[in-house]
């Protein structure tokens, strides 16, 4: 056999080699990809289980908030004997004046038949509204005043339909009869009878859901020239600075003959001071920008509450706060009606006038009412400047403290 070339030769013995190195790579290249597969398919389960879990977790915390959202929404009491009740007196109800301005009726009720109520005294059967604040807010969420009705004014409250059907005579009496008499329905009715104002909505707040609301927001601040001792009220505090929580503060607020003078008119001036602290312990970052702070905050009120149909649900009330939340703090007023003692019971209040009717313009035309915490000259308009004077009142604004 004749002999190849050896270039020939050498080409083979090329050729020889490459193909062993081929089939050498191409087993290490099985050997490598027989090695990766089970990682890849190791790596793309864990994805599948990540995106299982994440996708559980946001179902879950769906879940959970509608859980949460349902159970605030059905904490809130519905009021529908008293929406029933206004439209037989339709007829003879203010009408408003201004659009998207709203006036909230808040009624504190003295019940001490509810859970944890009883220790504040007997229950009768009856209850009386301890403090009634009408609140206005102006159109465009401009400021906000809460008006105090006390108790004690001498008012003319009109027929009203009783706890047991029937129809109760009109009568002049004191502010907080007409509670005990009609309950909201007849309470509304007197209010609008003596201001003119159209009662939009209503809230009734009874001492638990008080004292709930305060503990929710850790407590707020106060600052007591005197040491207090009143056992009407089981109250015992140190003077100075300190923080009340939900018993003290229920406490605090129902003081009176163991404070000052014994008056209804300084406590309701406490009763102001504390809610414009309350107000400003509620619109600080610590409480609505903290879900573990807000939710008690939130769950504390809804179930403290009984509203009308209007304001029934979490969503609005929630409108209703948020319309509120952006108002400078100095622009949220407090302030009472102007009253003086009635000439025939030192012990009763009546209407100054004309402060009192101004007063009530104001509000009917949405107009802001100016506030300051000492006033020596009539309240109201001033034909001369045509500006309005301030009431005696406070702010949220306002520190005791200070």
């Amino acid at each position: 056999m004749p002999l190849l070339p050896a270039k020939e030769v050498d080409g083979w013995e090329d050729a020889d080699v490459t193909a062993e190195s081929t089939e050498e790579n191409a087993g290490e290249n099985a050997e490598d990809s027989t090695e990766e597969t089970p990682k890849r398919r190791r790596r793309g389960r864990w994805l599948r289980l990540f995106a299982l879990a994440v996708a559980l977790l946001v179902l879950s915390g769906a879940g959970v908030g509608w859980w949460l959202y349902e159970r605030l929404d059905g904490n809130i009491k519905t009021d529908t004997r008293t929406e029933n009740e206004l439209r037989k007196f339709a007829a003879e109800r203010p009408v408003a004046l201004v659009r998207d301005a709203q006036n909230i009726l808040l009624i504190g009720s003295d019940n001490r038949g509810g859970k944890g109520n009883g220790k504040y005294g007997k229950d009768t059967g009856t209850q009386r509204s301890d403090t009634t604040i009408l609140l206005h807010l102006q159109a465009g969420g401009k400021s906000a005043t809460a008006i105090s009705i006390p108790r004690d004014l001498m008012v003319d409250i009109p027929s009203c339909t009783q706890a047991d059907g029937k129809r109760g005579k009109a009568k002049f009496a004191q502010f907080n009869w007409a509670f005990e008499f009609g309950g909201p329905a007849c309470t509304i009715r007197t209010v609008e009878k003596l201001t003119g104002i159209r009662v939009d909505h209503h809230m009734i707040v009874d001492f638990s859901g008080f004292k709930k609301m305060v503990n929710a927001v850790g407590g707020v601040e106060v600052c007591l020239k005197d040491p207090i001792d009143d056992d009407e009220a089981h109250l015992r505090l140190p003077e100075g600075r300190q923080v009340l929580q939900g018993e003290q503060a229920l406490g605090y607020v129902r003081a009176r003959y163991s404070i000052g003078d014994g008056s209804d008119t300084e406590r309701i001036g406490r009763q102001q001071e504390f809610l414009g602290a309350l107000v400003k312990k509620l619109q600080s970052n610590g409480v609505l920008l903290n879900p573990t702070r807000l939710y008690p905050v939130l769950d504390a009120a809804t179930s403290s509450l009984t509203t009308d149909p209007g304001l029934s649900s979490l969503k609005d009330l929630y409108d209703l706060v948020r319309g509120m939340r952006n108002i400078p703090r100095e622009k949220i007023r407090f302030l009472t009606i102007p009253r003086q003692p009635y000439t025939y019971n030192r012990n009763r209040d009546e209407l100054v006038q004309p402060d009192a009717d101004r007063l009530f313009r104001q509000l009917r035309l949405d107009r802001p009412v100016p506030v300051a915490k000492t006033v020596t000259h009539a309240s109201g308009d001033d034909p001369k400047s045509g500006k309005s004077t301030p009431y005696e009142g406070t702010t949220a604004a306002h520190d005791m403290c200070r």
